[in-house]
């Protein structure tokens, strides 16, 4: 199957995803069913265990369609960086990098020598040790690899993150960047706007994809108004919390007309 998560800086027209938050196979199966180009499995902010994580990327395979897989790790451990990839995401997302060495020394951890430090073992991306050889020789071709700007020092970094060889992509973290800069959801401020050109201009510049995430139909026009090559469209909880207010109003609305 075509990579593209790792070269969706070459898309002719953005790649829609969607986000998981709750940590069960059949919601990811779900999302990966409707026709999303990718679903994000988040091991940061929820409750997931490696297992959890190996289970959804496996329904999102086996879903009707060809979604792909990107799996937020919860930080830039080299060790949490393995134990990701050896379960065979088709890319991963680093959350909070600030500067091009962190950049850098987590390229070398996702790397098998000599380009990198990651060791090999029998796990799902090798084939469980079938295509061990066939894995080493992929190497990063294998999956893509993206780093989160959440912050302003991200922001300041940004051209010489983006320039680290093996980075195929940065993503905008909109809440948290606008929290460091001390106006939670405050996008609409000549500051946040600032900084977002900042990270677009890297990018291109290095010619590398850009993400970012939406949660809202407002959101989504904004920020694929943006330019970027890759957008995460909604996050499954609140899909479910959407759905259940209007459900829940509607329903109240009947019971009134009686």
């Amino acid at each position: 199957m075509e990579q593209r998560l790792a070269t969706a800086v070459d898309t002719a027209e953005p790649l829609i995803g969607s986000w998981g938050f709750i940590p069960h196979p059949s919601t990811a199966e779900l999302a990966a069913s409707v026709g999303y180009d990718f679903v994000v499995v988040d091991a940061e902010h929820s409750p997931m265990s490696d297992e959890t994580v190996a289970e959804m990327l496996r329904g999102i395979d086996a879903a009707d369609g060809d979604a792909e897989t990107m799996v937020r790790v919860a930080d830039d451990d080299p060790t949490t960086l393995q134990r990701t990839l050896d379960l065979g995401p088709d890319a991963i997302l680093v959350p909070m990098v600030d500067t091009p060495k962190q950049a850098e020394r987590i390229v070398r951890a996702a790397r098998y020598p000599p380009s990198g430090s990651r060791g090999i073992g029998p796990a799902r991306s090798t084939g469980y040790s079938l295509s061990l050889a066939e894995a080493v020789e992929a190497n990063d071709d294998a999956f893509g690899l993206h780093v989160q700007l959440e912050s302003e020092q991200a922001i300041d970094n940004a051209a010489e993150i983006a320039a680290v060889d093996g980075v195929d992509g940065v993503f905008v973290g909109p809440m948290d960047l606008s929290l460091s800069m001390g106006g939670l959801g405050e996008y609409d401020t000549d500051r946040f706007q600032t900084a977002v050109d900042r990270a677009l201009t890297a990018a291109r510049e290095e010619a590398v994809a850009v993400g970012t995430l939406a949660t809202d139909a407002t959101e989504r026009e904004q920020r694929l108004a943006w330019g970027v090559d890759y957008l995460v469209a909604g996050v499954d909880l609140l899909h479910v919390a959407d759905g259940a207010k209007e459900a829940l109003a509607h329903s109240r609305d009947l019971v009134g007309d009686e």
